[in-house]
């Protein structure tokens, strides 16, 4: 027996063992598994924080006296463009919170305000249309929503939640500690990035043959390719939406223009169900204002979403991602029910990456399968 074959079985072997292992301590492993994936969250979080901000960076990299080479230019070029990544995101949240929470807390001040006269006017309504129904109406009469009173009660139960807020204060601190924890991470990323790439690429030579090493670089290429041009795409929509959104809502003269127009742009980053999430949220907004307006909010806002999938959508995003419809829609159902929100996000340029390889394969082995039988029929006719 050769001793590759040798080589080969025992590895078979090994394996076997180590599926039964496995199979016998699925729990226990699938428990490490878990406590492992919740330890490594914030340096997950830092590497997709490190990833997007790149783009940025890589945007002020370019344009930072990039016909000066000189040594203070270029130990400075990185630090500097880091710094105006961190801040344009910063200057871009704090802008969004200014313009939706005084909007916001006004909207809610009015739904507070409100609730009373509307129960008045339905009571009102009720009373003039159901005459013929006397028990519905005593029914209506006795129910008098008290404000005072919802508030008394809430007040009352204050003592049964005082755990929960303690482990809200936790949960929140610990959120705090993650976040501070995957920025620093994620700034680490960033400053040595041409470092971790050039051990990476030393590690591949030292380990892995030229054949693989071809295979793994052009899935972190296709990877890269997909997740900057959806990125950079969904950005610049969620821009032109949340402009188009603005300009129509002053021509149309609906209230709370300029907040829903920054929750429109900033929910249409989710793919599908982020525009729907917007729309049900100002629609409701404005709904406390006037229910005739919000009629005509949404009316217009389907008008702009479908000029936004028919024509801006392909434009800005393209065919870079290059993912069909159906299959958009089970990355962002499936993404979502694993990892919520961030599943959505991270869905559809996976998935985009994964089709892309595939059909790649496929296209290939269909050339080959035809160079084979044209050969074939070559020496068919030969003979």
């Amino acid at each position: 027996m050769k001793k590759k074959d040798i080589r080969r079985y025992c590895f078979i072997a090994v394996l076997i063992f180590v599926v039964c292992i496995a199979v016998r301590n699925f729990s226990v492993i699938s428990g490490l598994i878990k406590k492992a994936f919740s330890v490594s969250v914030p340096l997950l979080t830092g590497c997709i924080i490190a990833y997007i901000f790149n783009i940025i960076m890589t945007f002020y990299e370019k344009h930072y006296f990039p016909k000066r080479n000189s040594d203070f230019i270029k130990s400075s070029r990185r630090p500097v463009c880091t710094i105006l990544s961190f801040a344009s995101a910063g200057i871009i949240i704090v802008l969004i919170s200014n313009i939706i929470y005084p909007e916001l807390v006004k909207a809610v001040k009015l739904i507070y305000d409100e609730i009373p006269p509307f129960f008045s006017e339905v009571q009102k309504f009720a009373k003039t249309t159901l005459k013929e129904y006397p028990e519905i109406q005593e029914f209506i009469d006795s129910f008098e929503p008290d404000v005072m009173s919802i508030t008394e009660k809430i007040s009352s139960g204050a003592y049964d939640i005082f755990d929960s807020v303690i482990s809200l204060i936790g949960s929140t601190v610990s959120l705090i500690a993650d976040t501070v924890i995957a920025i620093i991470f994620a700034l680490y990323l960033l400053l040595r990035k041409d470092k971790l790439k050039m051990d990476i690429i030393r590690f591949q030579k030292a380990y892995l043959g030229d054949k693989t090493n071809r295979h793994i670089n052009h899935l972190f290429e296709t990877a890269h390719e997909t997740f900057r041009n959806f990125f950079v795409g969904q950005f610049t929509e969620g821009i032109i939406i949340g402009l188009l959104c603005f300009i129509g809502m002053l021509v149309l003269r609906l209230p709370y223009s300029a907040m829903t127009s920054t929750i429109v742009g900033v929910t249409s980053l989710i793919p599908i169900v982020g525009g729907l999430f917007g729309a049900v949220i100002s629609a409701f907004i404005i709904f406390t204002v006037n229910p005739m307006q919000a009629l005509i909010f949404i009316i217009f806002l389907v008008i702009l979403q479908q000029i936004e999938g028919n024509l801006i959508y392909p434009k800005v995003v393209g065919s870079s991602v290059g993912l069909p419809g159906i299959w958009v829609i089970a990355a962002v159902t499936v993404g979502g029910g694993l990892f919520k929100i961030l599943g959505m996000l991270l869905g559809v340029p996976v998935v985009a990456t994964a089709y892309k390889l595939i059909f790649e394969i496929l296209e290939k082995r269909e050339r080959l399968q035809s160079v084979t039988e044209e050969e074939t029929d070559e020496e068919d006719e030969e003979e």
